[in-house]
């Protein structure tokens, strides 16, 4: 690839990301404008005081993308849970049972627990 694609692709990626800020950063105004001065009171906001509360928010909860927090704990889960299922396998039914049970009575109040096929009827 020679140097002009790769500039272009990146002036494309410039005015994208830029224009993809500005909307979001205008339709997040005029929603805060529409809502928050009638429902609490609140003050009108401008647009670069909305692009910092975006900002601030990304800081904050970490969202708009993906591969953040929140993938990185849906992929433990998965990983926890493949390892779970796998140490499930090698143990006969019996264990398995065993393990269950002794797990029902060690984790988490009662109401939360799964019910059996025993229990509902």
């Amino acid at each position: 690839m020679n140097r002009s694609f790769w500039l272009l692709g990146g002036l494309k990626f410039i005015l994208f990301a830029s224009l993809f800020v500005a909307a979001a950063g205008y339709l997040t105004m005029n929603l805060w404008n529409w809502l928050v001065p009638e429902l609490f009171h609140g003050p009108f906001i401008t647009f670069w005081q909305t692009i910092g509360l975006l900002v601030l928010s990304r800081i904050l909860f970490g969202g708009w993308g993906r591969g953040g927090r929140s993938g990185a704990w849906a992929r433990r889960r998965r990983i926890w849970k493949q390892k779970m299922e796998s140490r499930m396998a090698g143990l006969t039914p019996e264990e398995q049972e065993r393990f269950r049970q002794k797990m029902q009575g060690a984790c988490g109040p009662a109401w939360m627990r799964r019910r059996t096929t025993e229990d509902v009827s």
